[in-house]
């Protein structure tokens, strides 16, 4: 009974003791929490104010030639005009009329485009293609330019637009022809997406299904 006393005693003795420890002690803790608060406070201050200064100089050096846009770009992409409207026509369209879709490459036709695209027309008839994908250089990038063979629903004079090997032939095909750059002979993001897009809505629109059988695109399209 003693020893459990002498014990609860000693507990207690502790606690009033840690309570009741050095003031000094306890002041200096209180110092040190808040030296290393200010101190925390203090470096995020100087990392915010680097921060703002780096980009002010930034956009200084820039002036007025704000960096190009990348790959993609999603205001861009807004402007251009709905892909179900591209592919609208004069002539009326039956979806007996095409079965397949070949994609290729030209930087051919840039200079004939671009006076369509200047005179507000469609390109015009000796342009041997059913859509222009523009990159930017001619016409507006990722914009689709349907041609007259398209306005008014007619096949291509031959069956091979460009020199390459030609697997889809035929009267009922939809030729696309991607611009792209004489240095550079890669589509551009944009031009890949609206591609993409418009092949899907012609699908969709003449029953056209998705295979390798009926759709055909250059080797390094991805």
């Amino acid at each position: 009974m003693n020893a459990d006393f002498h014990h609860k005693n000693f507990w207690v003795w502790r606690i009033v003791n840690q309570r009741t420890k050095n003031p000094q002690q306890q002041a200096d803790s209180d110092e040190h929490r808040i030296a290393t608060a200010q101190s925390r406070q203090a470096k995020v201050l100087i990392v915010l104010v680097i921060s703002m200064m780096t980009g002010i100089i930034f956009l200084k050096a820039l002036g007025n030639n704000p960096p190009s846009a990348g790959a993609f770009c999603l205001a861009q992409y807004r402007h251009l005009v709905p892909v179900e409207e591209a592919v609208s026509s004069r002539a009326a369209q039956f979806v007996e009329n095409w079965n397949s879709i070949h994609i290729y490459y030209s930087s051919i036709l840039s200079n004939k485009i671009q006076l369509a695209l200047l005179a507000d027309q469609a390109a015009p008839e000796d342009i041997n293609c059913h859509f222009i994908i523009c990159n930017g250089l001619v016409g507006v990038d990722g914009q689709i330019q349907r041609t007259e063979k398209w306005e008014r629903q007619h096949p291509m004079n031959h069956e091979s637009p460009n020199k390459e090997s030609q697997t889809s032939k035929g009267k009922h095909t939809i030729y696309i022809c991607v611009i792209t750059d004489g240095q550079n002979p890669r589509p551009t993001g944009l031009q890949i997406k609206r591609t993409e897009e418009l092949v899907e809505e012609l699908c969709r629109r003449f029953d056209i299904r998705i295979g390798p059988g009926s759709i055909h695109c250059p080797n390094d399209w991805r």
